[in-house]
Formats: structure tokens, sequence, C-alpha cells
């Protein structure tokens, strides 16, 4: 058999198809490990809209101590 034969095709793979091969390959890499899975964009939704509710609860909180203890913002500090 002649060497030659597969050498070609070798050399061929090697110098064009190899490095697009890889470039391709890490840049699909890449760009998925930037997104987010679907379970982590449900948790993130969930996590959010818990902080908003935490920040309407503060708010609500806040206003029932102005309107009962007016200077509780400033003994706080303290």
């Amino acid at each position: 058999m002649d060497v030659s034969l597969f050498l070609v095709p070798a050399i061929l793979f090697l110098v064009f198809v190899a490095p697009i091969w890889i470039i391709m390959h890490y840049r699909s890499k890449r760009r998925s490990e930037g997104m987010l899975t679907e379970d982590e964009r449900v948790e993130l939704e969930r996590l959010a809209a818990s902080a908003q509710s935490m920040r309407e609860r503060i708010e609500t909180l806040e206003s029932i101590l102005d309107a009962e203890t007016p200077d509780w913002r400033r003994r706080s500090v303290r």
C-alpha cells in the first residue's frame, strides 16, 4: 500500500479541518457557558419575585412605623 495515499488526506485534515473544528468547538462551548439553564432562569425569577415581595413588606412596615413612631429612624441609628 502506498503511504502517500493516506498521508495527503491526513495533512489536509490537520491543516484545514482540524483548526476550524477546534475553533468552532470552543466558540460553541463559550457561548453555552454564558447562558443560564432553564432551572437557573426559573430560580432567578423566583428569587426576583421573592425580593420584590420582601421590598413591599419592608415598605409597609416602615410606613406603619412612620405613622406610629415618627422618630424611629433617628433612634435606630444610634
